[in-house]
């Protein structure tokens, strides 16, 4: 599969050839949907908690006797049927989210969402996208728009030893970069476009062998 190269000034400078085994599969929807469910998950923070009978404050003394009094009998002021007990059935910083998807399946479903970008035109391929290290956001920007006049979202994959680019890009709205070393389900397919580096594509291809 061959592919053009652009300059910053997104004119073309040349040719790639990229891997049909990760910009030519054949889409599948469903183990998409599948990696994406449980990478959000994985990621879910459970902040929700309820405090149990053993966890809420009092209830160390029998609040009456159990015969004599003529009430119910109650051991404890914790008791989920009191005011101010424990919760019975609430959530818990216990529970887990997380979901279990193997490292072949994710692999694929991140060739599927390249491929669909690639397929769909939404995939650009830079020779250099940072010539010095000292790059500003201004500079960021205004290199985008030469490629893309519309505000949709724009995902950057610099050559992974380029870590100032996701620095510079930070400040800029519906602008993120990503190592190419961590390319994911979710940040793939939340981007409108994504430009790649020309070594990005020769990092991605050595760590998907």
């Amino acid at each position: 599969m061959k592919t053009e190269v652009f300059d910053q000034k997104n004119q073309k400078i040349g040719d790639i050839d990229l891997s049909e085994r990760i910009f030519g599969t054949k889409w599948n929807p469903d183990l998409v949907h599948q990696a994406l469910i449980a990478q959000l998950a994985n990621r879910r923070e459970n902040l929700a908690h309820t405090k149990g009978r053993g966890e809420v404050s009092g209830g160390g003394k029998k609040p009456w006797k159990q015969k004599g009094t003529g009430r119910a009998r109650h051991g404890s002021i914790r008791s989920p049927i009191w005011k101010g007990g424990g919760v019975a059935f609430g959530p818990t910083k216990e529970k887990i989210f997380a979901k279990k998807i193997n490292k072949k399946m994710n692999r694929l479903a991140i060739f599927n969402v390249l491929s669909k970008k690639f397929k769909d035109n939404e995939i650009k391929i830079v020779e250099n996208f940072a010539l010095r290290d000292d790059i500003k956001t201004k500079d960021v920007s205004k290199t985008l728009k030469n490629f893309f006049t519309d505000k949709s979202n724009i995902l950057l994959v610099p050559f992974s030893g380029k870590k100032f680019i996701n620095k510079a890009s930070s400040n800029i709205k519906k602008v993120s970069a990503i190592s190419p070393l961590s390319l994911n389900v979710y940040d793939l397919l939340k981007a409108k476009n994504i430009i790649f580096e020309k070594e990005a594509i020769s990092e991605i291809e050595k760590h998907y062998k």
